[in-house]
């Protein structure tokens, strides 16, 4: 599960960002996690939940909003919006595109207590 790997990078972060800006807790994170990134969304909050217990972060509520992806199909030339890298085409049923969004993974905000 990747997803662990990259909670424990967004960990990393969120430690740097409370000592360089000095605040006491989070209390609310949100992040953009692209439908073409690979990251399972629901896999990431669960190992945020069980990795942050017991520590600083225990308690804080993580927000994830799920962009789509959008791809040119390089079939038929059309920009479209897929569900998932697995997909087709909605419009020739193609399979062969490039990533032109949907595939990022950032944070967007984050809650704190002074």
């Amino acid at each position: 599960m990747h997803e662990l790997t990259v909670c424990e990078a967004i960990l990393d972060i969120l430690d740097e960002e409370k000592r360089v800006r000095r605040f006491s807790a989070l209390r609310r994170l949100k992040l953009e996690i692209g439908r073409l990134s690979c990251v399972d969304a629901d896999a990431l909050v669960y190992a945020f939940e069980v990795t942050t217990r017991g520590s600083w972060l225990e308690g804080a509520t993580i927000e994830v909003v799920r962009p789509p992806g959008l791809v040119k199909c390089l079939d038929c030339g059309a920009d479209v919006e897929i569900e998932d890298r697995l997909a087709d085409c909605p419009r020739c049923g193609g399979s062969r595109f490039e990533p032109i969004g949907g595939d990022q993974m950032r944070l967007v905000e984050m809650e704190i207590v002074p």
